[in-house]
């Protein structure tokens, strides 16, 4: 893929990143703190995703791209440790809140993963225009 091919699918990936976490408040203001949760969760995997078209990488499993940005970034010291965690946590609560029964999901918990996935599109959106 040209070089430019990839900075496009790059820019449109955090696009629907930030369009996602805009998703992700408007949950939270309708107190539908459970979705807030999940979009929290795909707001922040999209920007990974989009770190990662600029290499060509893809992977049909949510697991597996979260396994290649750890490997290839957070242990390589290009995103620090913390943005690896919460990226970890919020694919726990996301799994946790979309498949557990009788779950119920706290305005501070909504708040939590919404601020985590903010961090997460920050630190992408920081190394992307450094690019």
């Amino acid at each position: 893929m040209p070089d430019n091919r990839r900075k496009d699918l790059s820019r449109y990936r955090m696009n629907t990143a930030e369009e996602t976490l805009d998703a992700a408040q408007i949950c939270m203001d309708g107190k539908h703190y459970k979705d807030a949760v999940n979009r929290s969760y795909y707001a922040a995997f999209y920007a990974v995703k989009a770190v990662l078209a600029l290499e060509e990488k893809d992977f049909k499993r949510h697991k597996d791209v979260i396994a290649y940005f750890n490997q290839h970034y957070v242990a390589a010291d290009i995103f620090p440790k913390e943005i690896g965690r919460k990226l970890a946590r919020l694919q726990q609560k996301r799994e946790k809140y979309d498949y557990d029964d009788f779950v119920i999901v706290s305005k501070e918990e909504g708040e939590e993963q919404i601020l985590s996935a903010q961090e997460v599109i920050h630190a992408v959106k920081v190394y992307l225009e450094k690019r």
